[in-house]
């Protein structure tokens, strides 16, 4: 597993290879979820087939989700306590993708906060069915997790957990950038 990390405002900042559904030392990871918060393809499928049938059924009455917005359930059969499910903009259907996509990460890390949350996973949200172009989200997802950092409470390690080497790449040089500014 590749890493790459950073502190900003006493929160710890990594960029990690690896499957979210085997994240065991984080409080929540985050469902990059559909609209009506049940299992799918990709992330969300991985998540709900990790966390049994339960989840499914404690999401339910918190459904449907707009974009932008997240929720907040328990983890069930997986290692984390939590799951906190983020519906991302699809690009070029939800407007202004920008904005709906850092809601999500607002939106989440201000739940993880609520709830007393130490620290948290996130996938690339939207970057995968939803076509949202990888470099353009890695720089709006680490934009608001930095410009966060210094009001959060309780959440002391955001991680984002990227399937390969390449996304690990492209969030680098987009952490590496924001940094810089």
């Amino acid at each position: 597993m590749q890493a790459h990390e950073v502190e900003v405002h006493g929160v710890t900042v990594s960029l990690v290879t690896g499957d979210i559904v085997d994240q065991p030392d984080v409080d929540a990871v985050v469902n990059a979820a559909n609209a009506a918060l049940l299992p799918g393809g990709g992330v969300a499928g991985a998540i709900h087939r990790a966390a049994g049938p339960g989840l499914a059924e404690e999401c339910r009455p918190l459904a449907p989700i707009a974009p932008g917005e997240a929720v907040v359930t328990g983890g069930h059969r997986l290692p984390n306590p939590y799951v906190i499910h983020c519906l991302g903009p699809v690009y070029g259907v939800d407007r202004p993708e920008d904005e709906l996509l850092a809601a999500c990460y607002r939106h989440a890390l201000e739940l993880a906060d609520r709830h007393e949350l130490r620290s948290v996973a996130f996938p690339a949200i939207s970057t995968g069915v939803f076509g949202y172009p990888m470099a353009a989200a890695a720089g709006v997802a680490l934009g608001v997790v930095l410009d966060a950092a210094e009001r959060l409470r309780c959440v002391r390690t955001v991680r984002f957990v990227l399937a390969d080497e390449r996304a690990l790449r492209v969030h680098r040089e987009a952490l590496e950038r924001l940094l810089q500014r």
